[in-house]
This record gives C-alpha cells, structure tokens and sequence, in this order.
C-alpha cells in the first residue's frame, strides 16, 4: 500500500534525501526510530524511560551491550532536522520525577538525538574504530499516521466510508447528530462557510467522543480533527464527509465541490508532506498500543483496534534492501508491537495480554499483507508505576498491585486523593484469546464486568542505594524492547 501513497515527484525527492543522509552517514552512523501510538498509549513516557536508562546506565539486563558492559556512556546531542520541534525530554522528566505527574501526551511531532558510544563484541570491528550510533529518535501521533490511507482514496471513498463506519453499532449513537445534520443539508447547494464549519465541528465532536474510554475506538479520520497539532483552528480542517449520493464531479460553487477541494487539499498540504519528510526516512519503529482500555470496552473496540493497527502497518514500508536499493530507499526493517501498561496487571496475566496483542498483530499483519520486516509484540511498562503483592480474602490469596492511584481515581467508591496508596486486585486476563474478540448479537460475550479494573496511577518515586544514589525509572521489560530495537547495531 505504501507505493500508492506517493507520486513520482515524491519518489525522486525521497531517493535525493536518503542519497543525502547515507552519505553522511558513513562517517557517522544513525539510526532513525520511529514512536507511534495512538493517544495516551505512552509515547512520551516510553522515549523519556528510554533516554533516562540509557542516560543513567538503568538496569537493562536483556539489553545485551548494557549488561555486557560494552556501552561507555549515552550523551544528548543537538538533532539534525532544525525545522521539527525538539522532544522536550528535560521537561518530561522533570514532571515525572519531581511532580510524580505524567506528562502531556504527545499533540505533535518532535525529534530528539542520543548518541551511545559502545565498544563493538566483534574483536575485528574494535580494531579499526570505537564504535558510536547516534539514535534519532521520532515521535509522531499514531492519529496522523491513520490519515496516510487517505491518499489513495477520493473524496466519494472517503465519504462512503466514513458513513459505513458511523453506522457500526459501536459508533451509531455518537454519530446520529452529525448523520442528522448532514441527512439535512443539500450537498447541491451553494457553497456556505457556516454550514461547512457546523459540519466539520459535528463530524469532529463525534470522533471525540468515539475515543472516550467507555468507547475507546481507534480508526478515526482524519487524524488531525483528533490532533490537529499547528492546524487547529485552520481552514484546512473545515470539511466533513457528505452522505453518498451523485459521484459524478461536483459542479464548482457547490458545497460538494467545496468539501472536495478541501478534502483534497488538506491530502496534498498535510498528510503527503508527513508520509514523505516523516515515514520514508524511518529504520525501525515501535507502536505502542493501550490494549487495557480496548478490552475493558469491549469486543467493538478491540475489533477496532485490530482494523487501526491493520491500517497503521500497512502505511510503513517494509523490508530488507541491498546495498544498491538502500543508497536511495529507506525500509523498515525492525517494528515492535508493545502492549502498555503492563505494571496495571499482575504478572501472572503478562504472558496473556501480550498473547492477546500477537493475535491481534498477526491478524493485521495478514491483512494488510505485510511482509519483508522483522515483526516482535511484547507487554511492557517504560515506567513501572506498581509494585506486586498479595493478599487475604477469606481463604483465598489474591495477587494485587499496589501503588498511588491519581488523584481523583475512584475505586469501589473511594475517591482518592493523590497520596494515599492501595492494594488493587485488577482481575485476570481471560485464558482464552478468541473470547475477547467474540460477541453475542453484538455485545461482549460475558457484559457483567470489564476484563480488568483501570485504575491510573501517579508514577513511582525512584529509589535511592545505600549509597544514596538514585536509581533511573523502573520498568518492565523495556530492555527487550531496546534489545529488539538497536541491540543489532551495537553487536
């Protein structure tokens, strides 16, 4: 899909570019990463454990150049790319361990450089070089990567797809004042900037509100009316699909024709400039996905899900090149698939959410006939807000998650202050992957209770040695995602 998704201009603009960067790249190796997901599944979280652990020499036992010893030291450097905003990481720290508050999710692009200085475990390699990667590192939301289909779709597609979708009986009571509104206007009539802007803001109100969590849908375009970053309030985002009538080509001052222009503009000015400046230049990327709130919502949301994830990986360009191809192309070679927020179950349902994701992944990897890359799904936490217990109930003995849940959180009708910390029994994952993907008439198999209790928590306070030195973020297992990750190119 992703050939469709550029013209021949693109294509001689991107091999100029990657020609460019390989050369500089001889005499100093990068590796650009990209970190996606959609909302609040932990992409500022994840880049700022990663650099904090690397910064601070964090305990990284799977991440084999760390244990080994072989890293000398990761430094910050200034990114190359002068024209994206830089990922405020000193920021994002800041609020995590001073505040012990999450910081903003992420709203635009931003790039940030790490540079590790490591000795290679080839005595060949250490012979002629000391080794250094610098690790650029991008993080885009996963909404704006949702619009990439956008480009091989007409406006018509567009529309008729939207409405489909509007009608799922997931959607179908969020998307009712908005199918009302456009039932009631004449796509035939004279071009009106009020009614295009009452249509655009309805339209947007009802993919807000498919996200909220007791929905928590996923496949929302246009991904910029959810985050339109340095667009908000433009007249860029001022369209909406109209309901499916006459495709023939709308006549010129009419509201469809001006819906189409639009439509196609913001196609060519938004999401074309993103895929070719942004997602060609890519090496390995990681899309991060909160499958809790998914589950907790319901068969719907995790078909959802799957249908997002399906659309995201078939934006990427996969695959292993040669020497020849790669002085001019860039393929993915490396994508992790991460299920966040593993610190809110206990360990015992790990192995089944990440079961629960592999499904899922394998799925959308088959439909969307994605080839050529390495695929890997894992179930981590870059910051591990919990701690594992357990305890008695009646004879029984229930393994809990204990930590500080946000202020505000209500559990069993306490309403907690920030402070106060609890032990919480969050529920088993079911052993059965199929069941969360099944329904009855169009319902969760079994309605009586969530797959597990949601509960957010404020992030751990870190811990000192006896030396009194503080220990970096607590994690789980985003050693093995570096591992997948960079692990190669430090070897």
């Amino acid at each position: 899909m992703a050939s469709s998704l550029t013209t021949f201009t693109d294509e001689a603009r991107i091999a100029l570019d990657t020609l460019s960067g390989r050369a500089t790249g001889l005499f100093a190796p990068t590796l650009r990463l990209g970190v996606t997901g959609l909302s609040r599944a932990g992409k500022t979280v994840f880049i700022s454990s990663l650099v904090h652990n690397l910064l601070h020499g964090g305990r990284l036992p799977l991440f084999e150049a760390q244990k080994s010893g072989r890293i000398a030291r990761a430094f910050l450097e200034e990114q190359p790319d002068d024209a994206v905003p830089r990922f405020q990481y000193e920021d994002h720290i800041a609020t995590l361990v001073n505040d012990r508050l999450w910081p903003d999710s992420t709203r635009a692009i931003s790039e940030l450089r790490l540079t590790i200085e490591y000795e290679s475990a080839s005595g060949w390699s250490r012979m002629f070089s000391a080794g250094k990667l610098s690790l650029d590192i991008v993080d885009y939301p996963g909404e704006w990567l949702l619009d990439l289909p956008l480009l091989g779709k007409s406006y018509a597609d567009f529309s008729r797809e939207a409405f489909e979708m509007a009608e799922l009986p997931v959607r179908a009571d969020l998307s009712r004042e908005w199918r009302d509104l456009s039932a009631s206007v004449d796509p035939d009539a004279a071009s009106d900037e009020v009614t295009a802007r009452r249509l655009s803001e309805s339209f947007a109100a009802y993919l807000k509100a498919c996200k909220l969590d007791d929905r928590a849908l996923s496949t929302l375009p246009p991904g910029r009316f959810l985050m339109p970053g340095d667009l908000e309030g433009s007249p860029a985002l001022t369209f909406a699909p109209l309901m499916p009538g006459d495709e023939r080509r709308a006549k010129p001052g009419y509201l469809r024709a001006m819906m189409e222009r639009r439509y196609e503009a913001y196609k060519t000015h938004v999401v074309r400039p993103f895929f070719r400046e942004h997602i060609t230049r890519l090496d390995r990327q990681i899309v991060l996905i909160d499958a809790l709130q998914a589950l907790n919502a319901g068969p719907g949301a995790m078909a959802d899900l799957e249908r997002a994830v399906t659309e995201i990986l078939a934006c990427f360009r996969p695959g292993r090149g040669n020497i020849l191809t790669d002085l001019v192309s860039r393929r993915i070679d490396r994508i992790l698939i991460a299920a966040t927020k593993a610190d809110h179950l206990h360990h015992e349902s790990h192995d089944r959410l990440q079961a629960i994701v592999r499904r899922l992944a394998d799925r959308a990897i088959a439909r969307a006939n994605f080839t050529g890359a390495n695929v890997d799904v894992v179930a981590m936490a870059a910051i591990r807000a919990t701690r594992e217990g357990t305890v008695k109930q009646g004879r029984d003995t229930l393994p809990v998650i204990l930590g500080t849940p946000l202020a505000g959180e209500t559990i069993g009708g306490q309403i907690f202050d920030g402070e106060a910390e609890t032990a919480i029994f969050p529920g088993d994952l079911p052993e059965k992957v199929d069941s969360v993907f099944e329904t009855v008439n169009g319902h969760r198999q079994d309605e009586t209770d969530p797959a597990i209790r949601f509960v957010r928590f404020r992030p751990p306070r870190l811990e000192r040695t006896a030396e009194g030195v503080t220990l970096s973020l607590p994690h789980i297992r985003l050693d093995r995602a570096l591992q997948f990750l960079i692990g190669d190119r430090l070897a």
